[in-house]
């Protein structure tokens, strides 16, 4: 089928689309407005930009043949950030779809509607009317606890702190760590289950990658040392000190432990004791401030913490060399 075919089609399906309808991009899910349909292009904007975005039509036909080049879906990942808007415009014609589980834009074998066109929200109300969802894991309070932490303390410089803060911010940052890697495990259990072997996978911030570790133990000495010896190998050149009967020698002899070993030593930090019933009670004084929708004081706290949400993903996101041209 010609491109031509497949643009009008996208040209029909925008001009159904109510003018106060909202897009979405796929992988970073920023809200844009259609501003203006054209022949040869559209017209976007973000909420946070006073121009308007271009988006060319032969940019979307390159997109296009990428897509009918090869029988598997399109990964998104595959764009710059700045060319989403491209996939989201795709996903409106009713025989290409995005899944943004897998993060592809693909064919379909039957009409399905945009998952990323909402014609019930504006872009300026959409994040009033979005419900936020508290995750029940202790990883998602212990790092608002932590945020909460890093916010008031403004650890720029350490040595600076009071020793009490010091102990909160290790307290802290030692359990977002261990629940972090609790569920670390746990999703890395399942990606086990989906990955194959030198396939990567790309999300939004980064490709995980299947691999193979090799462990080598050693069979018994016996088997070891005939094998070797069979081979013209001398059992003097490959048997070694046993630290366990070293340890019983130490024990009836005059010799000190430091004549047959190198010590050393070190000192660290371990974390002794949590409060958990003061860490709740902090907890729930910032989830009080959230629920609290009437307050400006709210208002204002929601704003920081989307900043800092931003700031976040400005910082972690991944970027791909590969760019639709």
């Amino acid at each position: 089928m010609p491109f031509s075919v497949t643009w009008h089609t996208i040209l029909d399906e925008l001009d159904e689309v109510p003018p106060d309808a909202t897009f979405r991009t796929p992988l970073s899910e920023k809200p844009f407005r259609l501003e203006d349909v054209q022949e040869h292009r559209l017209l976007i904007s973000y909420r946070d930009q006073d121009t308007t975005i271009p988006l060319k039509r032969d940019q979307f036909e390159t997109l296009y043949q990428r897509i009918s080049e090869s029988p598997q879906p399109f990964d998104l990942d595959r764009l710059p950030a700045d060319a989403e808007p491209y996939a989201t415009i795709f996903s409106v014609h009713p025989r290409f779809g995005i899944d943004q589980r897998e993060g592809v834009l693909k064919n379909t074998d039957s009409p399905t509607p945009s998952s990323l066109v909402d014609a019930s929200l504006t872009v300026e109300n959409q994040d009033h009317e979005t419900v936020r969802e508290e995750p029940d894991l202790p990883l998602y309070s212990d790092s608002l606890l932590l945020i909460d932490a890093l916010e008031r303390y403004e650890p720029t410089d350490l040595e600076t702190m009071e020793t009490s803060e010091l102990v909160n911010l290790y307290t802290l940052c030692s359990d977002v760590q261990r629940n972090a890697d609790d569920l670390r495990q746990n999703v890395r259990s399942l990606l086990l289950d989906r990955l194959h072997h030198d396939q990567p996978v790309h999300g939004q911030y980064g490709s995980v990658q299947r691999t193979r570790r090799r462990n080598r133990t050693l069979k018994d000495d016996q088997t070891v040392l005939k094998q070797l010896e069979d081979q013209g190998i001398d059992r003097e050149r490959v048997t070694t000190v046993d630290t366990s009967k070293v340890d019983e020698a130490l024990e009836v002899t005059d010799l000190s432990e430091s004549d047959l070993y190198k010590i050393d030593e070190s000192q660290y930090v371990r974390k002794a004791d949590v409060d958990e019933e003061r860490k709740e009670s902090r907890l729930q004084g910032l989830k009080d401030q959230l629920a609290a929708a009437e307050s400006p004081e709210t208002d204002e706290l929601q704003r920081e913490i989307e900043d800092l949400e931003a700031r976040i993903d400005e910082l972690t996101s991944f970027s791909s060399a590969s760019e639709v041209d």
